[in-house]
């Protein structure tokens, strides 16, 4: 989901303000490197169905959820009425009595669990108008279990559904089918999750939370029932087969493959979008002119058409509707040769080269980077959708404000595409570790905008000393909310950095400063692999970082995930070998905060020679003072600390010592 301007400008231009003389020094727990680097911390002992080394046991399993929803929208109501049928796998070697369903769109009745949860003062994201009937209205649920058909004995509270069932799902395969026939009405502004935009050409639908969705039951929790309240999501994989019936001059854009194309569309955008699927430059499917030409779209029936996709091994699907939309595509590289396809909806209102002409070209060069980087791209199409939302994700489809420009467009595109690997692909829970997919999204996106275009948008979008200054204001303030904190109760102003920023920073340290590039990549795409298309807990992340990369980082994950301790480390004293610098220099340091890292040392010689001098975050074991001997030949002129400037050293003031000059 978007944090405004990637990182949020909040967030980042906090930073200069701490630099200045006249803040003060933050300061929190003394070191302590007992409780740093306690032994016993994220112990993971071994199950059937999770390793100790934080991999997918022999007996892991996960339940299944397949959908067919056949939907319609009423474009002049607003609303969207629909039947879904759910057959839903239990592959747990547990016995069922009951399971639990989402609806989502219940968060907009007046009367919700979030509403009431929203201060007087609005939330981040407001839920819809004043007023707006929302919620979904339920005609019929019916089950089918062990060939019996009856109605579903059910009852709602909130966001969730439980339905009891008559006899016990059994373990380990049975099936339990669930036909729900439901209408909603599409609020104008949800949360900046769906809604509605007026265009001078139409009104563009964005469609999403639009289906009654299984909750997760797993091996950790049992079933995960948190309410949706406004957090984000956490679902089961499954195969979806759904159609959306629209006005015949509507273009649609949904998750998955779009399987009846000659119903749908003319011959034209037939053959355009076929040779967008061998065109590395953007094709134009249907152009601004012709958005307001009849003949640009299919007859219809009674002036309706219906559009069907199918999206495999998924665990959500979203769409847009609208007359107003021009289309893009182009083909995207995939490292297997596998095809697929960039494409882009939007209005002609931004039809622009400082604008949504160039969306496709920023879907296509984030997915084939994250692709080649980390994992390949698993969807058939990747769509981007201008409209009311500022910045939304989905499995093949996401939603961006249809304001963005220029360094803005790309950045929340690629953040948004991002999510298909963190948590589309890696199917993390967002409803309690957020950090988990925006703090994953958020350091992939920091490697793939510096490769975009050899780094047109590099210096807007990655500016070090600014994300380096704004993580110490948040680390140094005793109330913010550290990245281990459940969504929902994360203070407003603390989530871009609690949710987003630290995350995505610690990752970057890792790969900098503590890793390498090498070892962090192969530990991170183990992780990847590991868990593609499976539910990971934190500490399966911890673990599986700490074996693939053949270091125990718990000292990290305890000091940046857990708390929000301050780094201090510090130059003291430099003396010399029986007081000759040929003989060389002993260089004291020191670790003030309860925070630690591995230090980098700029150390100069009288002649101007300049040596590079890295110690492990191992030397803070025994306590908060350090001394290493440097094999000096003159006596030193400056040792400097943090040299890459890369470490969140609260203090900089002690970074540096310098020789008296005697005069």
């Amino acid at each position: 989901m978007k944090f405004p301007f990637w990182l949020g400008a909040a967030l980042l231009m906090a930073g200069p303000a701490l630099a200045q003389s006249q803040q003060p020094v933050p300061t929190g727990p003394a070191f302590d490197a007992r409780a740093l680097f306690d032994p016993s911390f994220i112990e993971q002992l071994s199950t059937p169905t999770r390793t100790a080394g934080g991999q997918p046991g022999a007996q892991y399993w996960q339940n299944a959820a397949d959908y067919k929803i056949d939907a319609r929208l009423d474009e002049k109501a607003a609303r969207v009425t629909a039947t879904a049928s759910i057959t839903y796998t239990n592959n747990s070697p547990d016995a069922l009595a009951f399971v639990w369903l989402q609806l989502d769109q219940n968060l907009y009745r007046t009367n919700s669990r979030g509403a009431a949860a929203t201060s007087v003062a609005g939330g981040r994201f407001g839920n819809s108008a004043r007023g707006f009937q929302g919620g979904d209205s339920l005609q019929t649920v019916n089950i089918e279990l062990h060939g019996k058909k009856l109605k579903a004995n059910y009852r709602v509270q909130d966001t969730r559904m439980q339905i009891i069932l008559p006899e016990p799902m059994k373990p380990k395969g049975d099936k339990l089918k669930i036909d729900i026939a439901y209408g909603f009405n599409v609020p104008e502004y949800g949360s900046d999750r769906l809604g509605r935009l007026k265009t001078k050409n139409g009104e563009i639908f964005e469609i999403a939370q639009w289906y009654p969705r299984m909750a997760v039951y797993d091996d950790v929790e049992g079933w995960n029932t948190l309410p949706y309240m406004v957090a984000e999501f956490y679902l089961e994989y499954g195969n979806f087969d759904y159609t959306v019936n629209v006005p015949a001059n509507y273009l649609v854009g949904g998750s998955g493959e779009l399987v009846n194309p000659a119903e749908v569309l003319t011959s034209a955008q037939q053959s355009r979008l076929a040779k967008a699927a061998g065109s590395d430059q953007t094709v134009l499917v249907r152009s601004v002119d012709e958005v307001t030409q009849a003949n640009s779209r299919p007859a219809g029936k009674n002036g309706r058409l219906t559009w069907h996709f199918k999206c495999q091994r998924a665990r959500d699907v979203a769409w847009a509707a609208s007359a107003a939309f021009v289309w893009d595509a182009a083909k995207m590289n995939l490292p297997s040769g596998r095809k697929s396809l960039a494409m882009s909806l939007y209005p002609a209102e931004v039809a622009q080269d400082t604008a949504w002409n160039r969306s496709t070209e920023y879907v296509k060069k984030s997915i084939e980077y994250n692709s080649k980087q980390w994992y390949e791209y698993t969807y058939p199409v990747a769509t981007n959708v201008a409209g009311i939302v500022g910045g939304m994700e989905y499995p093949g489809i996401v939603f961006c404000g249809s304001r963005a420009r220029k360094a803005g467009l790309y950045s929340v595109t690629d953040h948004e595409f991002g999510h298909n690997w963190f948590p589309m692909i890696v199917g993390s829970n967002e409803r309690k570790y957020p950090w988990m997919d925006e703090g994953f999204n958020t350091f992939i996106n920091m490697l793939s905008s510096r490769a975009f275009n050899n780094g047109e948008y590099a210096k807007q979008l990655n500016d070090t000393a600014r994300l380096v200054a704004g993580n110490i204001r948040y680390m140094a303030d005793p109330a913010t909310d550290p990245p281990y904190t459940v969504p929902d109760v994360t203070q407003p102003n603390h989530l871009g950095y609690a949710a987003y920023s630290k995350m995505g920073y610690g990752l970057l340290l890792l790969r900098s400063e503590i890793l390498g590039p090498e070892r962090f990549d192969y530990a991170f795409r183990t992780y990847i692999k590991r868990w593609a298309f499976k539910h990971p807990q934190p500490k399966d992340f911890f673990r599986t970082m700490n074996e693939a990369s053949g270091e125990d980082l718990s000292w990290f994950w305890r000091e940046w995930v857990y708390n929000n301790w301050i780094l201090d480390q510090a130059v003291t004293t430099v003396t010399y070998v029986n007081q000759d610098p040929a003989q060389g220099a002993l260089i004291t340091i020191e670790n003030r905060g309860q925070a630690a890292m591995p230090v980098t040392a700029d150390v100069t010689e009288t002649g101007g020679k300049t040596t590079r001098v890295k110690l492990p975050v191992e030397i803070w074991q025994r306590g908060g003072t350090w001394t290493f001997r440097y094999n000096s030949t003159t006596p030193l002129t400056q040792v400097r600390l943090n040299a890459t400037k890369l470490l969140p050293d609260a203090n900089p003031g002690n970074n540096v010592w310098r020789a008296q000059v005697l005069r």
